[in-house]
């Protein structure tokens, strides 16, 4: 008897994880599925955004990185600088509205709805890998540089995960209260793109908002996915203790938000 609510933990848990992957898939293959370039559109979208900012920064703008820059390739240094900022926005966005685009099973069934934000994280990660792939290897071709450093990446993965779905937890479930939420979270999305170094190196931000950096978990993770990529500075202890706080701060914050208006779900929906 002891023994059974151990099994019935796992058997849940189990459950939970098959759900999980079901979703994954099915939200992959709407996304992709069917259409005539299939799975390359994950790779071209971020291939046309980072082509068009390095013909306007670059080539139009004459932007020139700082010689004591991580590297003096602006493509390559816009690229990694991207990749994490992606998969946030991505994740958060798409979170937003996931309940509503769920609704017929939150309202019918018996159905675990906090899974559905991590499902949006888990099939915009599949992309992710795509992009972040072939960043190294162009880096490797183009820079001929190569790091072992790179293996740390998911690490900052987990991250960036914790983070971002933590946040889209609170913006799904006040989506369902309040309509205007994905609105409203557009715009807070392009505020702090332009205060995330993804263009510019932090050092060129002017010294009023340096305080903004700091803060700035986004910030972090750009800079730490530079230096893994494209040098073979090891982690610093103060980077990883700012994100372990900031990400597992929000995940358990956005939890519990979640948890609290979850209830009236079925209700709402």
């Amino acid at each position: 008897m002891p023994l059974l609510p151990g099994l019935r933990f796992f058997r849940t848990l189990a459950d939970r994880r098959t759900l999980l992957f079901q979703l994954v898939r099915r939200d992959f293959e709407q996304r992709f599925v069917g259409s005539a370039a299939g799975w390359l559109w994950g790779l071209i979208q971020p291939l046309v955004l980072l082509l068009s900012w390095t013909f306007v920064f670059q080539v139009c703008l004459k932007m020139e990185l700082p010689r004591d820059a991580i590297t003096r390739n602006y493509t390559m240094f816009l690229f990694a600088g991207y990749l994490p900022w992606l998969l946030f926005q991505e994740t958060v966005t798409r979170s937003a509205t996931s309940l509503l685009d769920h609704s017929n099973l939150i309202t019918k069934t018996v159905f675990p709805a906090e899974v559905i934000p991590v499902s949006v994280f888990l099939s915009s990660l599949v992309s992710h890998l795509m992009t972040l792939t072939l960043a190294v290897i162009a880096a490797f071709l183009w820079l001929n540089h190569f790091s072992v450093m790179i293996f740390l990446l998911p690490l900052y993965m987990l991250f960036t995960g914790l983070f971002a779905v933590g946040i889209g937890w609170v913006v799904a479930s006040l989506q369902v209260y309040l309509r205007d939420t994905a609105q409203v979270m557009i715009v807070v999305l392009t505020l702090w793109f332009w205060v995330t170094p993804i263009f510019i190196t932090e050092e060129q931000y002017p010294a009023g908002v340096q305080w903004v950096l700091k803060v700035n978990p986004l910030a972090h993770l750009v800079r730490a996915y530079r230096e893994r990529l494209l040098s073979y500075r090891l982690p610093a202890a103060e980077e990883l203790m700012i994100l372990t706080i900031c990400s597992v701060a929000a995940f358990v914050v956005g939890g519990l938000i979640f948890r609290h208006l979850k209830r009236g779900f079925a209700d709402v929906l």
